[in-house]
């Protein structure tokens, strides 16, 4: 009973945090703005549907940086870290492997290889370009816009078929070599990458590689168009199976007794997670290790339980907050959130590794 009421209190604790974070969050930047002037902006500037006849002045450039600059920003950054949460708390399920993550299965290096080969391809030249240069007006803007993602599902998926190839169909030692052979893969596709990049300009390759590291600076509304409808869509198929899915957490005969198709919920949820970190990777760039700690994170506040729509609630409060850390740590220019997830996570991987080997 008491540790119910404990997870009571942590869920209620995190229902209030999420309540109040795009408030505060929006408060830091390079401009500073007062809670009250955020509170203000959100009860008054959205009802007004951004129709700035009744503001001036100082009223008018506040509205104009919470509404258009940072609200889209938080909003991007919370549908990445839920997706990535997501994403790292379905692989660890269906592998059954507690240190899966996209990251570390190479799925995130075969995205950014997909990514970086379409931005390569389509820049006209065959040379290596920037993604903000992918802004052109016009249906040729418009398939720009979705290449990028489609390249780096491709990638991704490539990344996947990989792992599943050297993993073999041998379900004895099958898990750990997943992991094993996506570490290898990350670092195929880290090095493909690496070499499109030393052909390439120095100044597209520094755009680039600040890109590859993770960074939400060229967040509006119409960018965040895609990853909303693919993490929220692929949420609601994931909530649809999420028995079958559940069920492989029992190992694999026991789920085949219960009428699950092990093989084609594995490979349906692996190409779903491709999908998620693909969009996410073209979106934002590569973020590393979310996926590995927020679902471990969750079931130490939660023991016992796998509760899939507080594991994205406290992904996204996670990574909100990681932004505001990598625009505020110093003072004259912003720190890619894939370096500051990385320092965490690497961390946490340690300290996982030290637990199991407790446990062992």
């Amino acid at each position: 009973m008491r540790a119910l009421k404990g997870q009571n209190i942590i869920v209620l604790g995190l229902v209030l945090l999420a309540l109040i974070t795009p408030i505060a969050a929006a408060s830091f930047g390079a401009v500073p703005i007062s809670f009250a002037d955020v509170l203000q902006v959100f009860s008054h500037g959205l009802t007004q549907a951004n129709n700035s006849q009744d503001v001036t002045g100082g009223s008018a450039i506040t509205q104009r940086i919470v509404l258009e600059l940072r609200l889209p920003r938080i909003l991007l950054a919370f549908v990445a870290g839920a997706g990535l949460s997501l994403a790292g708390s379905v692989l660890q399920t269906v592998t059954r492997n507690p240190l899966a993550d996209p990251y570390l299965f190479g799925i995130s290096s075969g995205a950014s290889f997909g990514a970086v080969v379409v931005l390569t391809l389509l820049s006209g030249s065959g040379t290596l370009v920037p993604p903000e240069s992918f802004n052109a007006p016009g249906m040729w803007g418009w398939l720009q816009w979705i290449s990028l993602p489609i390249g780096a599902f491709v990638g991704a998926l490539i990344s996947v078929l990989i792992v599943l190839a050297l993993a073999g169909g041998d379900q004895h030692g099958q898990i750990e070599r997943m992991l094993l052979s996506g570490v290898a893969s990350s670092f195929l596709f880290g090095a493909l990458t690496s070499l499109l990049l030393y052909f390439a300009s120095p100044q597209a390759t520094a755009s680039v590689v600040f890109w590859s590291l993770g960074s939400f600076a060229k967040a509006s509304w119409s960018v965040l168009l895609l990853p909303s409808l693919v993490v929220g869509g692929s949420f609601g198929i994931i909530l649809a199976m999420r028995r079958q899915v559940n069920a492989l957490q029992a190992g694999d005969e026991t789920a085949h007794t219960l009428g699950v198709n092990v093989a084609k919920i594995r490979l349906n949820m692996l190409l779903l997670c491709s999908l998620i970190t693909a969009v996410l990777v073209a979106t934002c760039g590569g973020i590393g290790f979310v996926g590995l700690m927020i679902p471990h994170t969750v079931r130490l506040l939660l023991p016992g339980r796998r509760p899939l729509l507080l594991t994205v609630i406290v992904g996204g409060l996670f990574m909100v907050w990681i932004d505001v850390l990598a625009r505020c740590l110093l003072a004259t220019q912003e720190l890619p959130v894939g370096i500051i997830t990385a320092a965490i996570g690497s961390f946490f991987f340690l300290l996982i590794l030290r637990r199991r080997r407790v446990l062992a």
